[in-house]
């Protein structure tokens, strides 16, 4: 048996998710028991929080750590890596005449009237980019190999120069991946304790800019993911946690930390992959068929659509643009990654988020934010500029007590201190500045939302949204009603849905190989597929389940299509069927397709997936009711309301008006005047429109 095999544990599972603000760990028992926690997150040592967090929900459900069978993680160590420009000195091996291929990059502009903009400085500066006199030609042949003595005096200058990373990315190598390998493999005996990647075995790929920059990526956070999971697995085995550690991928599934440390590119967006995760296996269970995932934390707000039961995954995105809404030629603000990722798009608007006033007297919220430390300024831990949080605080819709179940004391007075500088530069006061940004936020989500439903060829009304994360809830009917969405979901454990998420995610792992000629006959185009899908299954083990994809495009184009191949054979017939779901697919993205003389094959995938046998079923337990006095605050929407305070547990299957505040222990619903909200039988909150 393999050893990410999953079957249902005899002992505990635990899911860990970082967050900006908060640390959020959800324990499910062997007999369903659902424990969760929600802890401050700790920006100096974020494993020390994950830690931390697991002793505290272990002892909440009086379990001891040798119950646990299973360590799930999403972390945003890789993101932080690049958002902070934190990563080691990082070198780039390529072939003679190549070395600035990270510099001259793709002609594309993120902002096209912006004159001071200006293209992020290369993670390898130039005089860390070194040339070898080899060169492999388009059709693999070898004009020269690289000399070993070359290569052992190429080391030499790294160690002197004092790299701590390499990223070996030489010209055509996708097509001879082994002469890439062989340079690697001697730089590595070379320079004992430097990071060392091969590009063929990050991104096999044509197009030398977005390889290169894609190995230079995992070069650079390569180093730092190491030595976060290296601390992370030691602090859980001092807390006698031994549980294997599985890390949740940007693509939706889980994999072992130690292939996460060779490739940390892959778990880039692992956070937010574990929410989108969470959402499409509830949209399964509720035969939901369109649903737009919002998932909205303390430093940003995510959107990610998810149709048919599967999420959209990106061909390429950015990262390091502090915010990843880039689709075609407004890409261009970060660093190119190709790796299999859920399409999710980005805007820097969270609770943490702060308030600020531009020169020529116009809102704004974000990017910028204030994190878990300070955090905002109704926290109380120091923190002076306004966030998102003081005005939700200062409008009503949040507890003027305490947040996080009880964890997170809430100072009211010291929110408005900090809004009353906003809303003395606008002339205002205190109640419409903080209303003001609410809606500011609102607006600025709907861009991410449009980026995965109307730019991709979808209409948003025709979804149902999902709202979680510790503020989405907060947001999703005011956003949900600018997009015209009808209906919104909020699942129980809102808070904490992204680390639910990893509770029910499956292990995966992915392999690809680019078109060649000699793929051309069906029968060697089967071949190869069965070749991917035997490495998968000897990883994962027999009883896992493999897709077979392509990456299809009209002649000409640069940009592809992913499309899943049908179950069976490989034939004449199925390969007809395949080019019908491409025409169908580029028709309803771009509004056009061609004939299937102009359909060309890009790359061959496959995804091996090993199924958990936990449901999300299992983990919708509705939390525990707690006794509560009835409630009134005075809400702030277009007009000051008196609005009933409530409990999930409080709501029936019956709708009612709103509007409403919903307490949950991790996240507070808002249900706003003109809308009407119910709890459905999987103890979801409902929110609807009034018939009016």
């Amino acid at each position: 048996m393999p050893p990410n095999h999953d079957p249902r544990p005899a002992g505990w599972r635990v899911g860990a998710d970082i967050g900006g603000t908060f640390t959020d760990v959800i324990a499910l028992g062997p007999a369903g028991e659902v424990v969760p926690m929600k802890v401050l997150s700790t920006p100096l040592d974020y494993g020390a929080g994950v830690v931390s967090a697991t002793r505290a929900v272990l002892s909440s459900a009086a379990a001891e750590p040798a119950a646990v069978t299973a360590m799930l993680h999403g972390t945003t160590v890789a993101t932080n890596t690049i958002l902070s420009m934190s990563g080691v000195r990082t070198a780039v091996v390529t072939t003679r005449g190549f070395r600035d291929v990270l510099e001259l990059g793709r002609l594309r502009r993120p902002v096209l009237y912006d004159l001071s903009w200006s293209k992020p400085e290369p993670l390898a500066r130039r005089r860390n980019r070194y040339e070898v006199g080899q060169r492999i030609t388009a059709d693999g042949r070898l004009e020269p190999p690289a000399g070993e003595e070359e290569v052992r005096a190429l080391a030499v200058r790294l160690r002197r120069d004092g790299i701590r990373a390499v990223a070996v990315c030489l010209i055509n190598s996708y097509v001879r991946p082994d002469e890439e390998r062989r340079v690697a493999e001697l730089l590595r005996a070379e320079l004992p304790g430097v990071y060392v990647t091969a590009s063929v075995d990050v991104s096999p790929q044509a197009h030398e800019f977005e390889r290169t920059s894609t190995a230079t990526v995992n070069a650079y956070i390569g180093p730092a993911v190491y030595g976060y999971l290296t601390r992370l697995d030691a602090g859980l085995r001092a807390a006698k946690v031994s549980a294997p550690l599985l890390v949740m991928q940007s693509s939706g599934g889980l994999l072992d930390a130690a292939s996460v440390a060779q490739r940390p590119v892959q778990i880039i967006e692992s956070g937010p992959a574990a929410g989108v995760t969470a959402v499409q296996k509830l949209a399964q269970l509720m035969g939901l068929s369109t649903v737009v995932a919002f998932d909205m934390g303390g430093t940003t707000a995510k959107a990610s659509l998810i149709e048919g039961g599967e999420p959209f995954v990106a061909a390429e995105y950015e990262v390091g643009g502090g915010m990843n809404i880039a689709r075609g030629l407004g890409s261009g603000a970060g660093y190119p990654v190709r790796a299999p990722s859920i399409d999710i798009a980005e805007v820097g608007s969270g609770g943490g988020s702060i308030i600020s006033v531009d020169t020529a007297g116009a809102l704004h919220v974000g990017p910028a934010s204030a994190g878990s430390r300070p955090g905002p300024a109704c926290y109380g831990q120091g923190g002076e500029l306004p966030t998102l949080t003081d005005a939700n605080v200062t409008l009503g819709y949040l507890s003027p007590q305490a947040l996080a179940g009880g964890r997170v004391a809430i100072h009211p007075d010291l929110a408005a201190k900090a809004l009353s500088s906003v809303a003395e530069q606008l002339g205002g006061d205190v109640a419409g500045t903080a209303r003001g940004a609410y809606q500011v936020a609102v607006s600025s989500m709907t861009t991410a939302v449009k980026a995965v439903t109307s730019e991709r060829g979808r209409d948003p009304r025709e979804a149902t949204m999902v709202a979680f994360g510790g503020a989405g809830p907060l947001y999703a009917a005011a956003l949900a009603r600018e997009l015209g969405i009808s209906t919104v979901i909020v699942p129980v454990y809102p808070g904490l849905f992204s680390s639910l998420g990893l509770l029910v995610a499956d292990t995966e792992r992915h392999e690809l190989t680019p078109f060649r000629q000699e793929f051309a006959e069906v029968g060697a185009l089967a071949g190869e597929f069965e070749r991917l899908a035997a490495k998968v299954s000897a990883e994962l083990g027999a009883n896992a389940v493999v897709d077979r994809l392509l990456d299809m495009r009209y002649r000409g184009q640069r940009f592809e299509l992913r499309i899943r191949v049908p179950d069976g054979d490989l034939t004449d017939d199925l390969l007809a069927e395949t080019r019908a779901r491409f025409h169908a697919e580029h028709k309803r993205t771009y509004g056009r397709a061609g004939t299937d003389e102009l359909v060309e094959l890009v790359n061959l995938r496959v995804r091996g997936r090993l199924p958990t046998s936990v449901s999300i079923a299992d983990v919708l337990n509705l939390p525990g009711v707690t006794d509560r006095e009835p409630a009134i605050r005075e809400c702030r929407f277009a007009e000051t309301v008196s609005t009933p305070v409530v409990g999930r547990s409080d709501l029936g299957a019956e709708p009612v008006d709103g509007p409403m505040v919903i307490e949950d222990m991790d996240a507070t619903t808002l249900v706003p005047p003109g809308a009407r909200a119910h709890r459905d039988r999987f103890g979801n909150i409902v929110i609807t429109w009034s018939a009016a």
